[in-house]
């Protein structure tokens, strides 16, 4: 994320909250609840550099953000019942999702889920679990963290940038991520894998440190709380891959998962999850693979009329920018999503 669209997004949240915009037209925007999208929770670190920040929050404030829902008349409910609280008119419901499947939601978000009886949903990558998959995004992160300067093979052509500074090394993260991102995954992933290579990071390595192993997960599986979904092999932007690719990314994950932990897998995340990932195509994939529901990263919160697109379900981000009560409150009245939006309700194209 820019620093201009990150000062933008924080101003407009705090105009929203300051005019009280989001207290009164919260009955019209809210919906019937709301799906919240988390990744690491761990303590906070103190990186000049850290361009992923935006995918971790402390406890602290995943804390914070319990409570605050239940100050607001929130029940958090888990995925299955989604479908039941959408069809009745109750209170609103939020549900709590982790994403990709990393040690520290074990370690640092159980305990204060615990605490709180807060059910919650963690999407499951298999190899991720299997230390088979890379996490791309952190390897392109500490390539250019671990260097002076980086040789990246473009699109335009290799290019030589500079990263001795922590300002030089957010440009360069930024140079490359924007330039491969809309192309094909392959040339991102091939990329960033030489870019690791050069750096002399083993990726799997990573991968084995950062994420659950199936033992763990099935430890988490045994808490009442938790639910344990899908989310791909190996953590494609489905769209961009042929159907059958796609198809086998979400079934098989489906049943790996189901052999691992021995119960039906009935949720599905859509990795990467915006409109370029994740898509009308993607949507009927995920039912025709069984999933009772599927979520998005597309921002919004859950209407009545989500039951028909339960495979293509908004949420919200708790985002690591953006770890202020206020911010989150503004968030959950609906009114941003609705003006980013553009009014609509469902954003399911």
């Amino acid at each position: 994320m820019s620093d201009f669209r990150y000062t933008a997004i924080s101003a407009l949240l705090t105009l929203l909250r300051l005019t009280g915009a989001t207290r009164a037209l919260a009955p019209a925007f809210r919906g019937r609840g709301v799906i919240l999208t988390m990744h690491h929770v761990r303590p906070a670190r103190d990186h000049a550099f850290a361009p992923n920040r935006i995918l971790e929050i402390t406890p602290a404030f995943l804390e914070e953000v319990i409570v605050l829902l239940r100050d607001q008349g929130y029940d958090i409910a888990a995925m299955d019942e989604v479908p039941a609280r959408l069809r009745a008119d109750g209170p609103p419901f939020a549900v709590l999702t982790f994403d990709d499947g990393y040690r520290d939601n074990a370690a640092c978000a159980v305990p204060v889920l615990k605490k709180h009886r807060a059910p919650f949903t963690l999407f499951v990558t298999t190899g991720f679990a299997d230390a088979t998959a890379p996490l791309w995004w952190l390897d392109l992160e500490d390539a250019i963290a671990a260097q002076d300067h980086v040789t990246a093979w473009l699109p335009g052509g290799p290019v030589i940038l500079p990263a001795a500074t922590p300002e030089e090394k957010k440009t360069a993260f930024e140079t490359i991520y924007w330039a491969l991102r809309p192309g094909p995954e392959s040339a991102l992933r091939a990329t960033i894998a030489r870019l690791a290579a050069d750096a002399g990071i083993d990726p799997l390595i990573r991968t084995r440190d950062l994420c659950l192993r199936w033992n763990e997960i099935r430890a988490l599986a045994a808490d009442p709380l938790c639910t344990i979904g899908a989310h791909t092999l190996t953590h494609p932007m489905l769209a961009k891959h042929a159907a059958e690719i796609a198809r086998e990314e979400m079934s098989a994950s489906k049943t790996i998962i189901e052999e691992q932990l021995g119960r039906e897998v009935r949720h599905f995340s859509f990795p990467v999850g915006d409109s370029g990932s994740a898509g009308p195509r993607e949507f009927s994939l995920a039912r025709a693979a069984g999933f009772e529901t599927a979520v998005t990263t597309r921002p919004g919160v859950l209407f009545a009329d989500h039951l028909a697109h339960l495979t293509a379900l908004p949420r919200i981000s708790v985002n690591g920018l953006f770890q202020r009560r206020g911010d989150v409150a503004a968030l959950l009245s609906g009114v941003p999503t609705a003006l980013q939006n553009r009014g609509r309700r469902l954003n399911v194209a």
